[in-house]
This record gives structure tokens, sequence and C-alpha cells, in this order.
């Protein structure tokens, strides 16, 4: 079982293969101000480190953000290219929640504990959601807390009881895809995602959105239908 793990919810995007349950191989792309698409060419160059190709994919997990509306649209283009390329070779596309990836691709080195992951959603604010690391290096989900501001982490990590981790917080750390090995049986068990109408979750709408709806006075997403 040849399973291949994206995540692109930071400017990069990082890339994990999984022979069964064993990481394999994982590589990474800058995902902003490249003049060319650098991911796809990272996501073929990692499963040939684990010697194989896209077409040998049985399974494809993707990070569902909240994060860069940009990067995560490729990375969610990529996986669901992949599976619905392989068809029926093809067991489905799983989602996880980047946030957990920061703390499952680092939970061995973190040690049992409350971690409160962030990541930065601009505008003075930062996605926030709390997880455990327990004793047998299981990463679960305790409360997904939405968006904190700045200047209320420290706050939160103490009424929480727990430590910042993310991108330049007390613990620096990022998503990373081989965070999917780490939580694949809660990934699977959370079932398979459409194909057809599952999108990640982009945290808030792209600045172009935001603009253009409040030019025309009505939704961007309306117009779309």
């Amino acid at each position: 079982m040849i399973t291949l793990a994206l995540d692109a919810s930071t400017y990069v995007g990082t890339v994990a293969v999984l022979r069964d349950r064993a990481l394999v191989a994982e590589g990474e792309a800058m995902m902003r101000g490249a003049e060319e698409e650098r991911f796809m060419p990272a996501v073929i160059a990692t499963l040939g480190e684990a010697g194989c190709s896209a077409r040998d994919v049985n399974r494809v997990i993707c990070g569902a953000g909240p994060g860069s509306f940009t990067s995560l649209r490729i990375a969610g283009a990529i996986a669901k290219g992949i599976v619905m390329g392989n068809g029926k070779r093809a067991e489905g596309l799983y989602a996880v929640s980047s946030l957990a990836l920061i703390v499952a691709a680092r939970s061995e080195s973190l040690g049992p504990g409350r971690w409160l992951a962030l990541l930065d959603a601009m505008r003075g604010e930062r996605y926030a959601a709390l997880y455990e690391v327990g004793a047998d290096g299981v990463v679960r989900e305790i409360e997904r807390l939405g968006m904190v501001r700045d200047a209320d982490v420290a706050r939160e990590c103490d009424r929480l009881g727990a430590r910042a981790i993310g991108p330049r917080e007390m613990v620096e750390a990022a998503p990373h895809a081989r965070g999917a090995a780490v939580m694949l049986d809660t990934i699977l068990s959370g079932g398979r995602v459409s194909l057809d109408s599952w999108e990640p979750d982009y945290g808030r709408l792209a600045e172009a959105q935001v603009k253009w709806e409040a030019a025309h006075g009505r939704s961007l997403m309306g117009e779309a239908k």
C-alpha cells in the first residue's frame, strides 16, 4: 500500500511517501515567488526516491489547512488529480488538519503534553487548535479554537495548560506531510472525502475575493454559481 501525503498550508509545500505504515521518503518545495510550479516536481521526485511513481499511489492524504489560499488549492488539485487519474487502483482521498501536522511531525521529540498549534492568519491573528500527545505518541485533537489574536497567545496557553508550537512560536515547527504517518489510523478512521465537493479549509477568504466582494457588494461565490 503506497500512501502519498501532501501539505501546502504555508509557503513551503511538503511531501511524504508511506509504504504500508512506514515513512520511506519525504521532500519539500517553495510555494511562493517561483517562476514555475515546483510542488508537482517535488511530488514526483519524492515518489521516485521511494521507488515508485504517481501511478503506484493507492491513497492520498492532503493537508486541509487552514493556511495559504493559493498553496492549499495547488496541493488539493494535485491530490485530487492523482486519485482520479489512478481510478480503481486508488482507495481514495483523505484529509487532515494542517495544524495537526505541526504537532504530529514533531511528536517524537515533543513528548507527552498539550500543544497549541498555531499558524499565521495575518491581520494580527493566528489559526489555532489544541492537541495532546499521549505517552504512546498518539496525537489527539482536543479543541479547534479558530483564530486567536496574536496578543492573546500567551494567555490562551496559560488557560489551556499548553505550549505554543508553530512557525516562530515557543517551539519552532511547521506543518509537514510526514506527520501523516503518525496520525495514519486517525486519518483513515475519519473516512474518505468527496473528490467532487471537498475543498481545503482556507481559514479566511483570499484578499482578492475580499476586495472584489467589497467593491461589488455581493458574494463572489454566488457569482460563480
